[in-house]
């Protein structure tokens, strides 16, 4: 089997939606009928919570931090749990100490890499959702996937953190000699204002060669979120739920992945 796509999910500046964007993926991926392994890196687990799994987050050992710091001694598959949509690699309450863990390990910034290499066998895609900052956590995000989703919201603030993204990524390919793609732009909760269509615009000027994909602000995403799973499961019709699907099959196309029938 082809080893699976692997997709991180970031932007250092807070409140983008950037688990809800991460969710919505992945639960799109598997209505194509990809096998989807979900690994939520952020410390504060919000995806793990908004799948169902708050229980995980407060899991005695092993956890992901212990996959990541002492990777010999724990077996991966330890830290997989059952979702309706996809597996989960879920955060937890240990991961609070991972930027200090890691920071004086070997190699810090391979070792979700490392796991991951361990795990991804049967699955066709990957999704990392990266803590809402930069640093040795989101860099183990960006090395391993090396394709990269960008939440962003269609505000003049978004301009400063996608640029500091972008040098960031840039510092980390040039000190590992690695290529990291930006795959797709969710311009998340878009609003019918002047503002937010002179975002837009910048963000076609900026990325033009990136996918832009317009979310717009529905209720429904909250819902799903409190319901453990991502509008694809949802008893009601969400009109969003389309851009994510279109997100899906551009990257299945990008990816070289095949739509599977169900």
């Amino acid at each position: 089997m082809a080893e699976p796509a692997r997709l991180c999910v970031t932007n250092q500046k807070g409140g983008v939606g950037k688990t809800t964007v991460a969710i919505n993926l992945a639960g799109a991926l598997n209505d194509r009928g990809q096998d989807v392994l979900f690994v939520d890196i952020d410390p504060q687990g919000n995806a793990t919570e908004g799948l169902g799994l708050l229980e995980a987050y407060d899991a005695e050992p092993p956890t992901l931090l212990d996959a990541l710091v002492d990777p010999d001694d724990v077996s991966a598959e330890e830290i997989v749990y059952d979702h309706p949509e996809m597996d989960v690699v879920a955060s937890n309450v240990d991961m609070n100490a991972a930027s200090s863990a890691l920071s004086s390990a070997e190699n810090a910034e391979m070792r979700l890499d490392r796991l991951l290499s361990q795990l991804e066998d049967g699955y066709d895609y990957v999704v990392v959702d990266c803590p809402p900052h930069l640093g040795v956590i989101t860099d183990n995000g960006l090395y391993a996937a090396r394709n990269l989703v960008i939440p962003a919201l269609a505000e003049p603030t978004s301009k400063r953190s996608i640029e500091l993204l972008f040098d960031y990524v840039g510092a980390l390919e040039m000190d590992h000699d690695v290529t990291i793609e930006p795959c797709a732009l969710v311009a998340n909760r878009i609003e019918n204002t002047n503002a937010a269509a002179e975002m837009l615009a910048w963000f076609d000027d900026a990325l033009p060669e990136t996918p832009i994909y317009r979310i717009r602000k529905r209720v429904a995403f909250q819902r799903a979120f409190t319901d453990g799973h991502s509008v694809f499961e949802a008893d009601e019709e969400i009109d969003m739920s389309e851009v994510f699907a279109s997100m899906a099959t551009k990257l299945d196309e990008r990816l070289a992945k095949e739509e599977v029938s169900a």
